[in-house]
């Protein structure tokens, strides 16, 4: 459904975005991910047809965004990072000024005003200035201004910007819901909310991408899953704990990492099955075992 090809961008003699290749199936959320200047921003105005590239293609439903037209832009709801909204304006003749510059009218225009109100939680705000809103509120504006036509496809960038934790909980919640029906790719630097609804990610780094995959596939890129052993602290000799977790079978390193007051706790390099002999030591030690599980690098580790 979303589609980039050798993607790239020039500015002078910068080059933003670097031969950027990658597809955003339908019914799916893609996280686009990276530090500040990255490109991430750049691909997305190119992806939702507000900037040309220097070269390479960008597809949405198949049609060119560069030859397609109104028809390949009533395609897609573009969140942009810096939410442009007219501050005078109030947030319900707002809405139906962008259903209106969508092409709706009438009941069609009415009912899919009051779907994207309902979505985003902006009951409160319809009679009030935009100028007059809270950020939060500006960007659930902003977000229902994209929704507003019912496009397929969604190009958001940092969508929970300036929410508060249930705002961007309900953001995300609503995100999880409609890519049921619609092609999502979505920016942001919260790397839990890529963890909460996101289906893969692309890492973005100076311009080119640095790692694609599931989330599983790139958690795998921090280094293959450990076992961590929790113990309670008192009366344990840590030194000799961690020697005798060393000699179990399989484990091929042993790390004490940070552990809550009271407590001592190690990563074993091994397998999984490393988990019961870690069970057993323990009760031939006489230890107190908090804990045992295995644990995969996360996102921002990778």
């Amino acid at each position: 459904m979303i589609e980039a090809l050798e993607l790239s961008k020039d500015y002078g003699g910068l080059r933003a975005v670097d031969a950027v290749s990658f597809k955003v199936e339908p019914g799916s959320v893609l996280g686009f991910l990276g530090p500040n200047g990255a490109g991430k921003s750049t691909t997305m105005r190119m992806l939702a047809g507000t900037l040309a590239p220097t070269s390479g293609t960008a597809r949405l439903g198949g049609l060119d965004v560069r030859d397609g037209g109104l028809a390949v832009r009533a395609l897609v709801g573009y969140l942009p990072e810096n939410n442009p909204l007219y501050e005078e304006m109030e947030t319900a003749d707002y809405l139906e000024w962008c259903g209106a510059v969508r092409g709706l009218s009438g009941p069609r225009l009415r009912e899919r005003v009051q779907a994207s109100v309902r979505d985003c939680a902006l009951g409160d705000a319809l009679g009030r200035p935009l100028g007059v809103l809270s950020k939060g509120t500006r960007q659930r504006v902003g977000l229902a201004a994209a929704i507003v036509h019912d496009p397929p496809i969604l190009v958001l960038d940092e969508p929970t910007s300036g929410l508060d934790p249930n705002q961007a909980r309900e953001v995300r919640a609503l995100i999880g819901t409609l890519k049921a029906q619609k092609t999502v790719l979505l920016s942001t630097h919260i790397l839990s909310e890529v963890e909460a609804v996101c289906d893969r990610a692309v890492i973005l780094a100076r311009g080119r991408i640095a790692a694609s995959g599931t989330l599983a596939e790139l958690s795998l890129l921090g280094g293959p899953p450990r076992v961590k052993v929790t113990l309670a602290a008192a009366a344990l000799d840590r030194a000799c704990a961690q020697k005798a977790l060393s000699a179990l079978p399989g484990v091929t390193g042993v790390t004490e990492t940070a552990a809550a007051d009271g407590e001592a706790a190690y990563l074993l390099d091994g397998p999984p099955e490393v988990r019961a002999e870690a069970f057993r030591l323990a009760g031939r030690e006489g230890w107190t075992l908090l804990g045992l599980e295995r644990t995969a690098p996360s996102l921002e580790e990778v």
